[in-house]
This record gives C-alpha cells, sequence and structure tokens, in this order.
C-alpha cells in the first residue's frame, strides 16, 4: 500500500545525484522541481543551480522545469537557466508528467523525476510510470516548524529504507 509514494531513490540533495549514472542507466531526461528542491521557496536560481543545469546540459541530459507555480514566479528563476517548463503543473496528475516527457522528445521510461515531496513529486511520477528521487527538502536553519505531511513523509520514507525490493530500483544514485 504504501508503494504507491516510495520514490525509486533518494539523495540529500540534487547536487549529490551522480547524473552520470542516471545516463548509464538509459536516463536522458530530468523534471526538477523548483521550490525546496532546487532551491529555498521563492528564492531564484543561484549560481550553484545554474551550474548544474549547465552541466547537465553538456553532459547532454534534457531537463524541463516542473512546478504547480506561475509562470511568472518560474520566468524568474529560470532567467539564467532557459530550462524549458510547465507551470501550473496540477502535480499529482500523470498526464503534466507526460506532457513534460513529450516537451523534452523522450518517453517516459527515459526521464526521472526529482523533487522534495512524496504526495506531490513522486507519487505523480509513480503515477505515470516514471521514475523519481526524492531529495531533502531546503529548509532554513531558522524554520523549526513544518507541515503535517513532512511527518508523514518521515514515516513513509522509514519504510521505504527497510525494503529493499523497492528502495533499490535505481541503486546508488549518489555521488
Amino acid at each position: 500500500m504504501l508503494e504507491r509514494w516510495y520514490p525509486w531513490g533518494w539523495a540529500p540533495n540534487v547536487f549529490a545525484i551522480d547524473y552520470a549514472k542516471l545516463q548509464a542507466l538509459g536516463y536522458k531526461g530530468i523534471l526538477f522541481d523548483i521550490d525546496n528542491t532546487l532551491v529555498h521557496h521563492g528564492a531564484d536560481a543561484t549560481p550553484k543551480v545554474e551550474a548544474l543545469f549547465r552541466e547537465l546540459d553538456a553532459m547532454g541530459m534534457k531537463t524541463l522545469l516542473l512546478s504547480d507555480n506561475s509562470a511568472e514566479r518560474i520566468q524568474r528563476f529560470n532567467k539564467h537557466i532557459g530550462a524549458p517548463y510547465i507551470a501550473e503543473a496540477g502535480k499529482l496528475d500523470p498526464a503534466a508528467y507526460r506532457r513534460g516527457a513529450k516537451m523534452l522528445g523522450l518517453p517516459v521510461e527515459q526521464v526521472v523525476c526529482i523533487g522534495d515531496q512524496v504526495f506531490r513529486d513522486i507519487r505523480g511520477a509513480n503515477r505515470c510510470g516514471m521514475a523519481s528521487i526524492l531529495v531533502d527538502f531546503i529548509r532554513l536553519p531558522q524554520e523549526t516548524h513544518y507541515g503535517k505531511k513532512r511527518v508523514l513523509e518521515k514515516y513513509i520514507m522509514a519504510c521505504w529504507r527497510r525494503n529493499p525490493r523497492w528502495r533499490d530500483r535505481l541503486g546508488n544514485i549518489q555521488k
């Protein structure tokens, strides 16, 4: 039952993922969530994030920003990156993930979704058969409170860690 929320892989952040390993597994495209995955909620892209997108582009990996944010928010973040994007995506709906893969010109099986939310990013990708990687959500040091869903996510991830059948679908994807 909990399997529907299990990611295919986990990393502490987007910079800890070995994208060359993903490429060797046959993945050619990545759908990225923005807020709390790439940057803190509402923040602009950082030089480190921009460098990550340049590195992925140099590797030949296609990228797309999949967000429930407005086009204006995404365009502000995307100013120096220039990735295609889907605004107000309606995450959880598998059609949004399929549309992202189609925009990249790739079948769903060659695309991985990277996000910070089990109930949105991961579940939506899983619903359309797309590989998914959960990263820890970005939180400022002074932020001590987080929502009830984050508590449930911790429980789901504890179950995921105890189940090698589901935990090791992508193998070790960390650098």
